[in-house]
Protein backbone atom coordinates (compact mmCIF):
# COMPACT_ATOMS: atom_id res chain seq x y z
CA UNK A 1 0.00 0.00 0.00
CA UNK A 2 1.46 3.32 -1.01
CA UNK A 3 1.76 6.22 2.00
CA UNK A 4 -0.41 9.22 0.92
CA UNK A 5 1.58 11.59 1.80
CA UNK A 6 3.99 10.52 -0.74
CA UNK A 7 2.40 10.69 -3.77
CA UNK A 8 -0.23 13.66 -2.91
CA UNK A 9 1.57 17.14 -2.58
CA UNK A 10 0.56 19.40 0.36
CA UNK A 11 -2.41 21.42 0.03
CA UNK A 12 -1.33 25.18 -0.34
CA UNK A 13 -3.49 25.99 2.43
CA UNK A 14 -2.04 24.00 4.62
CA UNK A 15 1.44 24.25 3.32
CA UNK A 16 0.65 28.07 4.47
CA UNK A 17 -0.82 27.34 7.73
CA UNK A 18 2.54 24.99 8.15
CA UNK A 19 5.11 27.92 7.48
CA UNK A 20 2.86 30.29 9.30
CA UNK A 21 3.06 28.42 12.28
CA UNK A 22 6.49 27.74 12.41
CA UNK A 23 7.91 31.30 11.81
CA UNK A 24 5.42 32.36 14.78
CA UNK A 25 6.97 29.63 16.89
CA UNK A 26 10.23 31.09 16.11
CA UNK A 27 9.06 34.01 16.66
CA UNK A 28 7.85 33.95 19.90
CA UNK A 29 10.86 31.14 21.31
CA UNK A 30 13.23 33.76 20.30
CA UNK A 31 11.45 36.66 21.90
CA UNK A 32 11.39 34.58 25.32
CA UNK A 33 15.24 33.81 24.57
CA UNK A 34 16.25 37.19 24.34
CA UNK A 35 13.65 37.81 27.45
CA UNK A 36 15.99 35.66 29.56
CA UNK A 37 19.12 38.01 29.24
CA UNK A 38 16.63 41.47 29.81
CA UNK A 39 16.42 42.16 25.76
CA UNK A 40 12.63 41.91 24.57
CA UNK A 41 10.83 44.50 26.50
CA UNK A 42 11.23 48.10 26.92
CA UNK A 43 12.82 50.57 25.41
CA UNK A 44 16.11 49.07 25.06
CA UNK A 45 15.29 45.96 23.08
CA UNK A 46 17.21 43.64 20.96
CA UNK A 47 14.91 40.88 19.71
CA UNK A 48 16.59 38.21 17.92
CA UNK A 49 13.29 37.33 16.77
CA UNK A 50 13.70 40.52 14.62
CA UNK A 51 15.69 39.47 12.36
CA UNK A 52 13.05 37.02 11.21
CA UNK A 53 11.17 40.28 9.70
CA UNK A 54 13.14 39.37 6.03
CA UNK A 55 11.13 36.26 6.06
CA UNK A 56 8.33 38.34 4.51
CA UNK A 57 10.32 39.11 1.51
CA UNK A 58 10.07 35.54 0.84
CA UNK A 59 6.34 34.45 1.52
CA UNK A 60 3.09 35.45 2.17
CA UNK A 61 2.93 33.29 5.24
CA UNK A 62 6.00 35.11 7.12
CA UNK A 63 2.38 37.91 7.33
CA UNK A 64 0.45 36.04 10.05
CA UNK A 65 3.37 33.97 11.49
CA UNK A 66 4.95 37.00 12.59
CA UNK A 67 2.25 38.98 13.74
CA UNK A 68 0.57 35.59 15.78
CA UNK A 69 4.84 35.09 16.77
CA UNK A 70 4.98 38.48 18.25
CA UNK A 71 1.74 38.35 20.16
CA UNK A 72 2.97 35.11 21.56
CA UNK A 73 6.36 36.59 22.29
CA UNK A 74 4.38 40.15 24.13
CA UNK A 75 2.43 37.68 26.30
CA UNK A 76 5.72 38.12 28.58
CA UNK A 77 5.44 41.89 28.49
CA UNK A 78 5.29 43.73 31.67
CA UNK A 79 2.74 45.91 30.11
CA UNK A 80 0.39 43.32 29.40
CA UNK A 81 -2.88 43.82 27.15
CA UNK A 82 -1.44 47.41 25.70
CA UNK A 83 1.58 45.93 24.47
CA UNK A 84 -0.12 42.79 22.90
CA UNK A 85 -1.97 45.00 20.98
CA UNK A 86 0.42 48.04 19.76
CA UNK A 87 3.68 46.08 19.82
CA UNK A 88 1.43 42.82 17.59
CA UNK A 89 0.36 45.79 15.38
CA UNK A 90 3.52 47.72 14.82
CA UNK A 91 5.50 44.18 13.80
CA UNK A 92 2.18 43.08 11.53
CA UNK A 93 2.28 46.25 9.78
CA UNK A 94 5.98 46.00 9.42
CA UNK A 95 5.62 42.36 7.88
CA UNK A 96 2.76 43.89 5.09
CA UNK A 97 4.71 46.47 4.12
CA UNK A 98 7.79 44.55 3.73
CA UNK A 99 5.79 41.94 2.12
CA UNK A 100 3.77 44.29 -0.38
CA UNK A 101 7.35 45.82 -1.59
CA UNK A 102 9.56 42.72 -1.61
CA UNK A 103 10.38 43.07 -5.16
CA UNK A 104 11.12 46.79 -5.03
CA UNK A 105 14.93 47.58 -4.80
CA UNK A 106 16.16 44.91 -6.67
CA UNK A 107 19.15 43.57 -4.62
CA UNK A 108 18.92 46.39 -2.30
CA UNK A 109 15.17 44.01 -1.44
CA UNK A 110 16.29 43.04 1.95
CA UNK A 111 16.50 46.72 3.15
CA UNK A 112 12.75 46.71 3.14
CA UNK A 113 12.15 44.90 6.25
CA UNK A 114 14.55 46.32 8.51
CA UNK A 115 13.33 50.12 7.59
CA UNK A 116 9.80 49.24 7.94
CA UNK A 117 10.56 47.09 11.20
CA UNK A 118 12.54 50.00 12.51
CA UNK A 119 9.75 52.64 11.86
CA UNK A 120 6.72 51.12 12.88
CA UNK A 121 8.36 49.62 16.09
CA UNK A 122 9.99 52.98 16.98
CA UNK A 123 6.97 54.93 16.75
CA UNK A 124 4.07 52.75 18.38
CA UNK A 125 6.01 50.95 20.74
CA UNK A 126 7.81 54.66 21.18
CA UNK A 127 4.54 55.72 21.88
CA UNK A 128 3.79 52.86 23.94
CA UNK A 129 6.30 53.36 26.23
CA UNK A 130 5.61 57.09 26.57
CA UNK A 131 2.08 56.73 27.54
CA UNK A 132 1.84 53.11 29.27
CA UNK A 133 4.74 52.94 30.96
CA UNK A 134 4.21 54.73 34.64
CA UNK A 135 6.85 57.93 34.25
CA UNK A 136 6.76 57.06 30.88
CA UNK A 137 7.65 60.88 30.28
CA UNK A 138 4.47 61.32 27.59
CA UNK A 139 5.28 63.53 24.43
CA UNK A 140 8.51 65.00 26.39
CA UNK A 141 10.45 61.44 26.35
CA UNK A 142 8.31 60.14 23.39
CA UNK A 143 11.79 60.96 20.82
CA UNK A 144 14.42 59.58 23.09
CA UNK A 145 12.01 56.49 23.67
CA UNK A 146 11.66 56.12 19.25
CA UNK A 147 15.36 56.36 19.43
CA UNK A 148 15.88 53.91 21.74
CA UNK A 149 13.06 51.17 20.59
CA UNK A 150 14.59 51.98 16.45
CA UNK A 151 18.22 51.78 17.52
CA UNK A 152 17.81 48.69 18.63
CA UNK A 153 15.27 47.63 16.03
CA UNK A 154 17.66 48.40 13.31
CA UNK A 155 20.86 46.77 14.87
CA UNK A 156 18.95 43.62 15.16
CA UNK A 157 17.73 43.88 11.38
CA UNK A 158 20.69 44.88 10.20
CA UNK A 159 23.43 42.42 12.38
CA UNK A 160 20.92 39.66 11.86
CA UNK A 161 18.28 39.87 9.82
CA UNK A 162 20.17 41.18 6.33
CA UNK A 163 22.26 37.87 6.64
CA UNK A 164 20.09 35.69 7.25
CA UNK A 165 18.06 36.74 3.98
CA UNK A 166 21.36 36.42 1.80
CA UNK A 167 21.51 32.82 3.44
CA UNK A 168 17.94 32.09 2.23
CA UNK A 169 18.13 33.80 -0.88
CA UNK A 170 21.77 31.85 -1.89
CA UNK A 171 20.89 28.14 -0.47
CA UNK A 172 18.66 27.03 -3.00
CA UNK A 173 16.97 24.28 -0.19
CA UNK A 174 16.17 27.25 2.24
CA UNK A 175 14.28 29.18 -0.47
CA UNK A 176 12.44 26.13 -1.52
CA UNK A 177 11.55 25.63 1.80
CA UNK A 178 9.80 29.43 2.30
CA UNK A 179 8.30 29.78 -1.50
CA UNK A 180 7.33 26.06 -2.95
CA UNK A 181 3.66 26.33 -4.03
CA UNK A 182 3.40 22.78 -3.15
CA UNK A 183 5.60 19.73 -1.57
CA UNK A 184 8.49 20.15 -3.57
CA UNK A 185 7.01 22.18 -6.21
CA UNK A 186 9.22 24.95 -7.27
CA UNK A 187 8.17 28.36 -7.47
CA UNK A 188 8.47 30.32 -10.85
Amino acid sequence: MENPAKTKPMKKSTLFLTRAAIIAALYAALTYAASVVGLAYGPIQFRFSEALTVLACFTPAAVPGLTVGCFLGNLGSSLGPIDWVVGTAATLLAALCTYFTRKIGGRLACLWAPLFSTVFNAVLVGLEIAFFVPDGGGWAAFGTLALEVGVGELAVCCLLGIPLYFLINRNEGLKNVLTSKQGGEKNH
